[in-house]
């Protein structure tokens, strides 16, 4: 239930000049409630807002619609700009719909184009909108900005909605997920950064060498925004210029590591990538493969998972879901197998030119496995 993230690199502004960033679901849901609520609370339609996202300050969204349904209820909508980037929600309408309640709460739903989580191990409880955690905490500012004291007495409740939302989920991986009816309203950052691969690669390999030369010979390979976050408070003594976003690319960026000579790689990531390197499959976008839940069944009876486990495993929703059920099991070290295991997968993919480290955090930070391999 999330998009790929990759930062900016400061060497690379060609990049910024042909490839053109858009917005997130999350910021676009977040814009469209801060328009509802205004208008809501001033009773007069509202065109455009400025909000502020995780990743950038002063954002302008211009409203495609601002309507009051009645007295109580206003609906506001914004047309998802992608940028550059092959989104299947690129011009889909993010609407959000503000209503008062009695009670002085901040209610958030999902309405029609919305997906509904149906199965465990997303970050998601299930029977509840496909809404992500950092949008919600999005929308619920936006909220408490735009109706300030009113809150102290009455509440306002948010219903995102996308029109033609169902029929746009056929075309992502959220039925297969058991996120049914809809979309999902993503984003970390709020910004979407597009590339191409060979663009991604090319600033991969760049980042690396301008590191090398800076004399770094440990540096942190990350999946993400939020591992990168984990891996700096894990390494505080290294260098930014050490942790490098190579996103579903570990397999180049290990093999640009053995040619820079590094001493040193640490790869820092969460479950469902960490499972797929478990295996040795260092390309990890999921145009090369899902979680192979086959595999992390043979992995748990490994570790002593009575068969009744290993068949939940088995027919698990993720890898996060294999988690929880192993956790519930009592067996608490599926991470640490599961690094060890991608390390020494890595050492072998580079012939042991260099030492590899695993990280595997949770998504709130928790360092939940290692694993190490030496080199040569």
């Amino acid at each position: 239930m999330g998009n790929r993230a990759k930062k900016v690199h400061s060497d690379a502004t060609w990049r910024r000049e042909n490839l053109r960033e858009g917005y997130t679901t999350g910021a676009c849901a977040t814009a469209a409630t801060a328009a509802a609520v205004r208008a809501l609370v001033s009773g007069k339609p509202v065109p455009a807002v400025t909000i502020d996202l995780p990743a950038r300050k002063n954002v302008v969204f211009q409203m495609a619609r601002c309507e009051f349904l009645d007295d109580m209820r206003v609906r506001c909508g914004v047309i998802k700009d992608a940028g550059d980037d092959p989104d299947v929600t690129h011009g889909a309408e993010i609407q959000a719909t503000a209503e008062w309640l009695s009670a002085p709460e901040i209610v958030i739903t999902g309405g029609s184009g919305v997906g509904t989580v149906t199965k465990p191990g997303l970050p998601v409880p299930v029977g509840e909108a496909a809404i992500n955690p950092v949008p919600r905490r999005m929308i619920a500012a936006a909220v408490r900005a735009e109706a300030g004291h009113l809150l102290e007495r009455k509440g306002v409740k948010i219903t995102i909605s996308v029109p033609n939302g169902e029929k746009i989920a056929t075309e992502t991986y959220n039925p297969r997920l058991g996120i049914l009816g809809g979309i999902s309203i993503l984003g970390t950052t709020g910004i979407v950064k597009p590339y191409s691969v060979s663009a991604y690669r090319a600033s991969i390999y760049v980042e690396m060498k301008v590191a090398v030369a800076n004399g770094a010979t440990h540096v942190v390979f990350t999946t993400g925004n939020r591992s990168e976050t984990y891996a700096r408070a894990h390494y505080p003594h290294l260098p930014e210029m050490a942790f490098l976003q190579v996103g579903d690319h570990l397999d180049y960026a290990l093999k640009q590591a053995r040619r820079l000579k590094l001493a040193q790689v640490t790869i820092s990531t969460m479950v469902g990538k960490l499972s797929k390197m478990a295996q040795g499959r260092f390309q990890t976008h999921v145009s090369g493969g899902s979680i192979d839940h086959n595999f992390l069944a043979t992995v748990a009876a490994e570790m002593g998972a009575p068969a009744e486990i290993v068949a939940q495993v088995r027919q698990a929703n993720t890898a996060r879901h294999t988690q929880i059920i192993l956790r519930k099991a009592g067996i608490l070290t599926l991470e640490t197998e599961l690094a060890q295991r991608a390390a020494e997968n890595a050492r072998r993919f580079v012939d042991g030119a260099y030492a590899v480290n695993v990280l595997c955090f949770d998504i709130r930070g928790e360092l939940l496995g290692t694993g190490e391999a030496h080199g040569n």
